[in-house]
């Protein structure tokens, strides 16, 4: 299993290309399930949960070819509609396809994902949505299976708690229902909107993608399309705050205007940090100032608010500030494992509920840590960074979920920082 060690550093100092979105590029490919001529998507990064996502799709009997961030699709009628377990099991946004299956041919076959039980999780909001289409769900030995006779129908659906992926999988189905679909309070995500930029420009007709009303009038077929994903703003906000967290100044490039907005507003409470757009939103240049701190208070919210995926980095990147900074947890239950290993490094870290108090410490130590999922893993990075000798991480495996080449990004800014297997 591979480790990675990471030595201390005051300053970053470089310029570090983003990827393309993950949390685009997973929906956008399952999307071409519901397109039967040939699909190319650029800026694809080449991650763990996009590799799971394109063996999915192959298992349903789609031709993918993925090489150097561009992903070229044939999706074909599937001999077999059902997708096993140890297909899905490996994340949760398998589950995307669920939709697109059901609006092309009417019957999809789906192991539930991990941890997900029909009647307590958000799993919920998806079934509830196809069912208000006329689909018809079995639960049976870990698998559900859902039938709809002809084509889903267009209605209204008023989602009961706002669901990124209940808001995806409802307008992929929407885009080959009969008749209109209005989703109300959808989620608002720039990567939804990147979805429905990507459908629009294989026929589909949307309307109000970026808003919490989402108008889809359903088309009997799309067709192929070329389409490049957005950038990752999540990855982009890791290392702006691996900047917050020990210093420097760095050149974020491949961004776009959103995301440089989106995180001037988000890190807007971090004073000391500065954030300037440069080539029309192309790049961002992140800088660390001579400012004094002040006490900072973060919820995470749904966008445009502070993202529960920037949470673990943020709490990171104030263990050696010199004032006292409060975080809440108001998206996710339990998201908070990383927080006993980075106590391990020395970070003076209270969980009350749903907050975490953080009293700055002068120094934080290199250790032995573990990494329990995709952003708590590039919380520990960022507190290696900070901390003085070196720190391994293990379990990087759930970095590789989300962040493209890390290593050799973090070296262009001087970073000692070395895989390796045990």
């Amino acid at each position: 299993m591979d480790k990675i060690e990471v030595e201390g550093i005051n300053r970053l100092e470089g310029a570090i290309q983003i990827s393309g979105s993950k949390n685009s590029s997973l929906p956008i490919l399952a999307s071409s399930l519901l397109i039967d001529e040939k699909i190319i998507i650029s800026n694809v990064p080449n991650l763990s949960d996009v590799i799971f996502m394109i063996k999915i799709l192959e298992s349903l009997d789609s031709k993918i070819n993925f090489k150097d961030s561009i992903c070229q699709i044939k999706s074909n009628q599937p001999a077999n509609l059902k997708v096993s377990y140890d297909l899905v099991r490996k994340m949760r946004a398998s589950f995307l396809i669920l939709g697109p299956l059901l609006a092309k041919y009417g019957y999809a076959e789906v192991s539930l994902p991990g941890g997900c039980a029909i009647g307590t999780r958000p799993v919920d909001l998806h079934i509830n949505g196809f069912e208000k289409m006329g689909a018809e769900f079995v639960v049976k030995d870990g698998y559900i299976k859902g039938e709809v006779k002809g084509r889903l129908k267009g209605c209204e659906i008023t989602l009961k708690k706002i669901s990124v992926g209940a808001t995806e999988n409802i307008i992929m189905a929407a885009t080959l229902a009969e008749g209109e679909t209005i989703i109300k309070n959808a989620a608002c995500e720039p990567e939804i909107s990147d979805l429905s930029n990507f459908l629009v420009s294989a026929g589909a007709e949307i309307y109000g993608h970026g808003t919490n009303v989402i108008k889809i009038k359903g088309k009997k077929k799309l067709r192929g399309s070329e389409f490049s994903v957005m950038p990752d703003r999540i990855e982009a906000g890791t290392f702006a705050l691996s900047v917050m967290g020990c210093s420097g100044k760095i050149i974020l490039e491949n961004v776009n205007d959103l995301i440089c907005d989106h995180l001037k507003k988000i890190f807007e409470p971090l004073n000391v940090l500065s954030l300037n757009k440069k080539d029309n939103g192309e790049k961002l240049i992140v800088k660390k100032t001579n400012k004094f701190l002040d006490n900072v208070i973060f919820s995470t919210k749904e966008y445009p608010g502070f993202p529960t995926d920037l949470q673990a980095q943020l709490i990171a990147s104030l263990i050696k500030s010199e004032v006292q900074s409060v975080i809440k947890e108001n998206i996710f239950e339990n998201r908070f494992m990383h927080v006993s290993e980075l106590r391990r490094m020395g970070a003076n870290l209270k969980q009350k509920g749903s907050k975490i108090i953080i009293n700055g410490v002068r120094e934080i130590h290199g250790a032995e840590v573990m990494a329990t999922d995709l952003r708590a893993s590039s919380s520990l990075i960022i507190a290696g960074l900070m901390a003085s000798g070196n720190t391994t991480v293990n379990r990087v495996y759930h970095l590789d979920r989300g962040y493209e080449k890390l290593e050799e990004k973090l070296k262009n800014c001087g970073v000692k920082i070395r895989r390796f297997s045990e």
